[in-house]
């Protein structure tokens, strides 16, 4: 190994190592993938998604989502009642990880197995929040919630942190793209252009402010996480703030510092450089008998290939 190829590495490995801590806290995704070869899954890889969330601003998109889904009220009472996100800081990062994996990248099967495993788990979620209205995850309107910021979350993030922008012809594909998985979740409604989908965040009915969402916040801002991945966790928790609208902002208490941005520009390059594209994404395509495009995975794949 060559002296430069050494250093590189040696600058890589504690990124990667970093990073894969905040999202390794759940099962391996599409551990079984290739014993469906051939299979393209629900949105294939001529798709936006496969390139918008094989991309390193997917972290960024995935902070984003949790801070931008306690601003419903119900959503964030469900989360304060029965998540155990305070015991285990990372799991609901981690399992968030695998389910957009598996429906973005899996094979049917995968991707089937993935929503009766979400659906399953929102069936005991249900309560009264403090405005003393009930709730249940179940329901298609707080499905849709959940969906709907989980995919403009992503699509803000590449926007502002991506390689490079999608067009607003693409961005619409990637919204009406992700309504398929909304719509295997039972999510409605699922607006399905990027226009729509922001205007029905931003004037949501049930954006109210609430103790459990100041609660969900405070944690989100400082978890209690070992120091190597903290430093990455607040640039990329001060990136994803970034992207989050004046008036969402004001609601949760939020304000990036003045550096966030250009931070979190240096933390998606630096990541993009150490982890390259997802090893998901790569394995999907070997699944599929795509081509693998050159120089944009880093990792090696996830699982091994069959054996013959």
């Amino acid at each position: 190994m060559s002296t430069l190829k050494k250093l590189s590495r040696n600058l890589r490995d504690p990124v990667v190592s970093a990073m894969t801590g905040l999202f390794s806290h759940g099962p391996t995704p599409l551990a079984n993938t290739l014993d469906f070869p051939g299979d393209p899954g629900l949105l294939g890889p001529d798709s936006v998604s496969w390139r918008v969330l094989g991309d390193a601003s997917v972290f960024v998109g995935g902070i984003r989502a949790l801070v931008v889904q306690s601003a419903h009220a119900e959503v964030v009472a469900g989360v304060e009642d029965h998540s155990h996100y305070r015991s285990d800081p990372l799991g609901r990062l981690s399992r968030t990880a695998v389910y957009v994996t598996e429906t973005t990248y899996g094979a049917m099967p995968e991707v089937e197995a993935a929503v009766g495993v979400v659906r399953q788990a929102h069936r005991p979620v249900r309560g009264t929040s403090e405005r003393d209205l009930p709730y249940s995850a179940s329901r298609p309107e707080m499905a849709a919630w959940v969906h709907n910021v989980l995919t403009d979350s992503f699509l803000a993030a590449y926007q502002a942190f991506g390689p490079d922008r999608l067009s607003p012809a693409d961005a619409d594909r990637f919204v009406a793209e992700q309504t398929q998985i909304g719509r295997l979740l039972g999510a409605d409604p699922l607006p399905e252009t990027a226009t729509d989908l922001r205007d029905w965040i931003t004037n949501h009915p049930d954006r109210v402010s609430t103790n459990a969402q100041q609660s969900a916040i405070s944690f989100l801002k400082d978890p209690p996480l070992n120091q190597p991945v903290k430093i990455g966790y607040k640039a990329l928790f001060g990136a994803a703030l970034t992207t989050i609208p004046a008036d969402l902002q004001l609601q949760l208490g939020v304000r990036p510092n003045k550096r966030a941005d250009r931070i979190g520009r240096n933390a998606a390059k630096a990541l993009r450089w150490a982890l390259g594209a997802s090893p998901s994404w790569q394995l999907a395509l070997v699944r599929c008998e795509a081509p693998i495009p050159e120089g944009v995975f880093r990792q090696p794949l996830p699982v091994p290939g069959p054996t013959s």
